[in-house]
């Protein structure tokens, strides 16, 4: 396929007009920062630091973090840096603890966010041809709102089906001959493996690509979506906290996520230090915002792991890539003194053959952490032979502490038994958090 773009003048603007575009809108943007909100104000105040010690990219570090608590201190309106009256929309983060991080928009910083799903669409093959079928939720989640409004800056026929009712959203992905998926990875799968109950085989659906996103997922299970649904699966990312998905997508060589530098400026740190990391290291990953009007955020901290890389991509786009996030510093598990990630027992699982449909079960019992993982066998190997069952259960324990350097329990269960998510899938129960123990 011809590499197309949706706007190619940005998408392939040289690296040093890149940098040049990103130094003149920091420098706004501080400004704005500054003068409209008291609690960056302050922030920038007790480092010591103005908006004229800010000449550019190159003065970026001198500028403090801002983080999810501070969001949470600053709810409702503490971070907001345009009168209200500006503002078209607000959209909230699906966060269970503490207070909620709500984002507000004005109609520019819309068409903006709207803009990079468009990108992202159009990387992954689409065009004003296409049906695209939009099943992240709507309403305060930003997937729902953001890939629609993406689907119709491209001119696609968009289907804005929400997440759920799986029947219905195979009947109307059959009927109107749906060409392009959006919603999470998790669901993919779900619809994947509902169509093969029905009977129906890849080649029976009109799909192409699907663009995933909103919850971690490996190349495995990228695999496993691309061979069940028939098409070509392309990640995407965002944050509410930045304007929702499309802040990076994949192109059609899927080796990483170009960052829409020309809005978003991205830093690797030291999780521990704060220190800025050289492209190529793994650290964790820093956004500034440079259009947002009404909820502009400088340094923040994903609390994502991962890599930016600058090596030259085939698709001819020059925003820096980053890789999938390779787990996060703040839902990183310690167990036993280890550091576990989902992703890696779901690189596991796969590599062995089972599904992504797994549940992971942490707790502390005589002052000893306990680690359990249930996993979903294959309706074909599924038996209730204990004999059969035991062996395999080992199997996969030994190959777990191979990846993780500690030995969880495998129980493997019935097919259908661990509760279907069609929003976000629920992975990790840590019962030591009830105990208040800091994990």
């Amino acid at each position: 396929m011809a590499n197309r773009y949706f706007q190619p003048e940005q998408e392939t603007m040289p690296l040093e007009d890149i940098q040049k575009l990103q130094s003149e809108k920091l420098v706004k943007q501080v400004k704005h920062v500054y003068d409209n909100v008291k609690y960056y104000r302050d922030l920038m105040d007790a480092k010591g630091v103005k908006p004229e010690d800010i000449h550019g990219i190159e003065d970026l570090h001198k500028l403090p973090f801002i983080k999810k608590d501070d969001l949470r201190e600053a709810y409702p309106y503490g971070l907001l840096a345009t009168d209200l009256s500006d503002c078209v929309r607000i959209h909230s983060t699906s966060g269970t603890t503490g207070k909620r991080v709500v984002a507000f928009y004005t109609q520019h910083d819309v068409d903006m966010w709207e803009e990079c799903c468009a990108r992202a669409i159009v990387a992954a093959g689409g065009d004003e041809n296409d049906v695209c079928q939009v099943a992240y939720g709507y309403g305060l989640f930003t997937g729902g709102a953001g890939l629609h409004g993406g689907s119709h800056k491209v001119g696609c026929l968009t289907l804005p089906m929400s997440s759920g009712n799986t029947d219905r959203q195979i009947q109307f992905m059959m009927d109107l001959n749906a060409t392009i998926l959006c919603c999470t990875p998790s669901y993919a799968a779900y619809i994947g493996e509902t169509l093969k109950e029905k009977g129906l085989k890849p080649e029976d659906n009109k799909l192409k690509a699907g663009i995933f996103g909103a919850e971690p997922w490996t190349e495995e299970m990228r695999h496993d979506i691309e061979k069940s649904l028939g098409i070509k699966a392309y990640d995407i990312y965002g944050l509410t906290e930045l304007s929702g998905p499309g802040v990076s997508f994949e192109c059609q060589e899927q080796k990483g996520m170009h960052i829409n530098e020309d809005h978003f400026i991205a830093e690797i740190i030291n999780p521990e230090t704060g220190e800025v990391l050289p492209v190529g290291e793994k650290g964790e990953l820093v956004f500034t915002s440079l259009d947002k009007e009404a909820f502009p955020l400088l340094r923040y901290r994903t609390r994502d792991i991962c890599v930016l890389s600058r090596e030259k991509c085939s698709c001819g786009r020059t925003f820096i890539r980053m890789t999938k996030p390779l787990g996060r510093s703040d839902d990183m598990m310690i167990i036993r003194g280890v550091n576990v990630f989902p992703s890696q027992i779901e690189t596991v699982l796969l590599n062995c053959g089972y599904t992504p449909n797994y549940q992971i079960i942490v707790d502390r019992v005589n002052n000893t952490d306990t680690f359990d993982i249930n996993v979903e066998m294959k309706e074909e190997d599924f038996s209730d032979i204990p004999v059969g069952i035991t062996n395999r259960e080992k199997e996969l324990q030994n190959a777990m502490k191979a990846m993780l350097g500690i030995n969880p329990k495998i129980h493997l269960v019935a097919p259908k038994s661990i509760a279907r998510s069609e929003g976000k899938a629920v992975r990790v129960i840590d019962k030591r958090k009830r105990l208040g123990i800091n994990v």
